[in-house]
């Protein structure tokens, strides 16, 4: 397996103006690429990390220590970040929080998880192991209304009601248990024009089931509201995101914490400013460079917030 490229790596490490003194913050540590060099730039300052995987949260460890000791590693999912480090003294302390969202290389590449639609594996999905919902679940227990709803939602799938509808027919016959019987149940499901097309046709509803067992785009919203309040003064947040549902709930919260509305109160004297500010106007993409060599960096979006 090759090395885990970190996707705009310079990007982020620009966007955070790291501090040599700075208390820094991964929610979503994965293999340690970005926090490698987020650590490596620290001197007195300490890096903070949490990962509902534990795999990652093991290999991240083994590459930190290789780099330095001030560090700490939480094996959690990032909407319990706040509490945890709030517990420990740590809200409005961190110069720089950064979210990498979506499935890591990793997973994608370990075939047992049932990530990927390019190779056979059990239905699973899950970044957290410890949880019991896997996509096996959601494929032969949900209802056909229910399993057309989130691939549309979370896939954006055009073909959702004939996919669900076949779906519901091969498991009255016998349950679906692997990643590659719901690749040919997508794929006889979809016209031959729509075969034809660049990019994988199982792509949409695996993403859509990967969101579902996992409970991102919620666990998204929720968690975005508190990790704010983590940040010091000067301190910033970036947030990498890998498709538009999610890119969408970042920029629609960055907006909110970054514009006041109706400015004026009091008054026309008196001027209400936003906390936050916009680091980035629109958000930052891979350059050509790193697209030859990172595909994953293709959709990849860097939005980042400072507050005040």
């Amino acid at each position: 397996m090759g090395e885990h490229i970190p996707v705009l790596l310079n990007e982020v490490i620009d966007g955070l103006n790291i501090k040599p003194n700075g208390n820094y913050l991964d929610l979503t540590i994965g293999r340690a690429g970005h926090s490698s060099v987020i650590l490596s730039r620290l001197k007195q300052g300490c890096l903070y990390g949490f990962d509902q995987d534990e795999e990652a949260i093991k290999e991240s460890d083994a590459r930190l220590s290789s780099v330095g000791g001030h560090y700490k590693l939480y094996h959690q999912n990032f909407l319990s970040a706040y509490e945890t480090l709030s517990k420990e003294g740590l809200e409005g302390k961190f110069d720089g929080i950064l979210m990498d969202l979506g499935v890591s290389s990793p997973q994608f590449d370990d075939g047992s998880r049932g990530f990927s639609y390019r190779t056979d594996a059990p239905l699973d999905m899950r970044m957290d192991q410890r949880k019991s919902l896997t996509a096996r679940d959601v494929v032969n227990t949900y209802s056909q209304k229910d399993l057309t709803r989130i691939f549309q939602e979370y896939g954006e799938e055009r073909f959702a009601p004939i996919i669900s509808r076949n779906i519901i027919k091969a498991r009255d016959v016998s349950p679906i248990e692997t990643t590659f019987q719901l690749v040919e149940i997508i794929k006889i499901s979809k016209p031959a024009k729509e075969l034809r097309k660049a990019g994988h046709p199982a792509k949409q509803v695996f993403q859509a089931l990967r969101i579902e067992v996992n409970d991102e785009l919620n666990i998204l919203r929720n968690a975005l509201v508190d990790i704010a309040k983590l940040l010091a003064p000067k301190g910033r947040l970036a947030v990498i995101t890998f498709h538009s549902l999610e890119d969408r709930i970042v920029k629609q919260f960055f907006k909110s914490l970054t514009t006041v509305e109706g400015d004026r109160i009091d008054g026309p004297t008196l001027i209400k400013e936003a906390d936050y500010r916009s680091i980035t106007n629109k958000p930052l993409v891979a350059k050509e460079e790193e697209l030859e060599i990172n595909n994953r960096a293709h959709s990849a979006k860097l939005r980042i917030i400072e507050r005040k």
